[in-house]
């Protein structure tokens, strides 16, 4: 059963800064250069924006951008809640908004200085002064030492561990094969920089069972992409990468990170309901993917995410991962551009770019024929997801 935006809108113009651990520059320069870089991609101008979307933890406001850009008319704008939950689902938004005769031309961005500015894993999360559901949620866990993202995941990670027999090693090899791309993409802050099992078992560690690297980087940059139609992407410069899914899933039991009094915490039942979504609505299923784009913030989020998405069973993605199906040549490439692992942390959205550079079959680490690609957002929290696919 496809949905009623399924083909219609595309993407077609992708825009990045560098990624760097200090820009030198605010998070509105970065925002404006990224946007620029996209719509010179697309073969658009400022003047063709009339959409808007991005990340409710954005700091550049939409009016801002589009006044410093020279738009002329902005028709719609929205934001996503959940962090890096909303990697995916500004595509959702946008494509509603483009086959509902909203705008037609829809910015997607999100622009940070997390390394240089502030750093999400510091751990500083609450605001005693604006109390929220989410600092409520936090105040159970925070006075027992659980204080920062790592510490959170940890403790889903434990309970993977001891219900699948997963090890740290089987984290490790996640890490391992992230690094091993963006070893060999320039773009990539890790470039040049692969690592073996024996540097991750050897880094230090953050929250057992996770270990320095199990965890993404802190990066200062932004990232822009273009959506919109598809009869108006046909008369565009680039090939249409066409949004063939689109969603977003929360279950009842869904908080940020610390969702723990689940009936099971081994598992991400948000994604799976995202995916279940995206199958439906394209018609896919998870043997039609090329490769796949995992939201990998944490490691063990990624083991969870394949099971998810039934790119393996239940329980064993440790295997699935052993056997070497997500490394090169493998039978589902994993996150070709490094991943937040190791090409930056732009909350996942680098990871929608690369996914579209696949597509167009420019990417640097080029999956052979790649026809459809799975992209997901951070997970633990209420998150979104996207096939995208080349048009034929």
């Amino acid at each position: 059963m496809t949905s009623g935006i399924t083909d219609k809108a595309a993407i077609v113009g992708i825009g990045a800064t560098e990624f760097s651990k200090d820009s030198g520059r605010s998070e509105v320069q970065l925002a404006v250069e990224a946007i620029q870089a996209a719509l010179r991609d697309a073969g658009l101008e400022s003047r063709d924006i009339d959409g808007m979307a991005t990340y409710s933890m954005e700091n550049n406001p939409e009016n801002e951008l589009f006044r410093l850009l020279g738009g002329r008319e902005l028709k719609f704008f929205s934001r996503t809640h959940y962090g890096g939950g909303a990697a995916c689902a500004p595509f959702l938004h946008a494509a509603l908004a483009i086959v509902g005769g909203i705008c037609e031309v829809v910015v997607i961005y999100r622009a940070m200085n997390e390394r240089s500015g502030f750093r999400f894993g510091s751990g500083a999360l609450i605001d005693p002064d604006n109390p929220n559901f989410e600092g409520a949620n936090f105040g159970w866990y925070m006075p027992a030492g659980l204080f920062t993202p790592a510490s959170w995941v940890a403790v889903n990670a434990r309970r993977y561990m001891h219900e699948y027999g997963a090890t740290s090693e089987d984290f490790g090899r996640i890490s391992v094969a992230c690094r091993d791309f963006a070893a060999s993409n320039p773009a990539a802050w890790f470039h040049r920089r692969p690592i073996s099992l024996e540097d991750h078992q050897n880094s230090r560690w953050i929250a057992e069972p996770l270990r320095l690297l199990d965890c993404c980087q802190e990066s200062d940059g932004a990232v822009a992409v273009v959506v919109t139609s598809r009869a108006k992407a046909r008369e565009l410069q680039q090939p249409p990468v066409l949004i063939r899914g689109a969603a977003q899933g929360a279950d009842n039991g869904s908080q940020m990170i610390t969702a723990y009094y689940r009936q099971q915490i081994s598992g991400l039942p948000e994604i799976g309901l995202v995916a279940r979504q995206l199958f439906e609505q394209s018609g896919l299923c998870a043997q039609d993917m090329d490769g796949a784009i995992l939201y990998d913030h944490f490691t063990p989020f990624v083991l969870m995410q394949l099971e998810e998405f039934g790119f393996c069973p239940r329980g064993q993605a440790s295997r699935f991962v052993r056997d070497g199906h997500i490394g090169r040549g493998g039978k589902l490439p994993l996150n070709p551009h490094g991943g937040q692992l190791g090409e930056a942390y732009i909350h996942g959205l680098n990871g929608v770019s690369e996914a579209v550079r696949q597509l167009r079959g420019n990417a640097v680490n080029q999956i052979a024929g790649a026809t459809h690609l799975a992209v997901t957002a951070g997970t633990g929290v209420p998150t979104s997801g996207l096939i995208l696919g080349r048009e034929s």
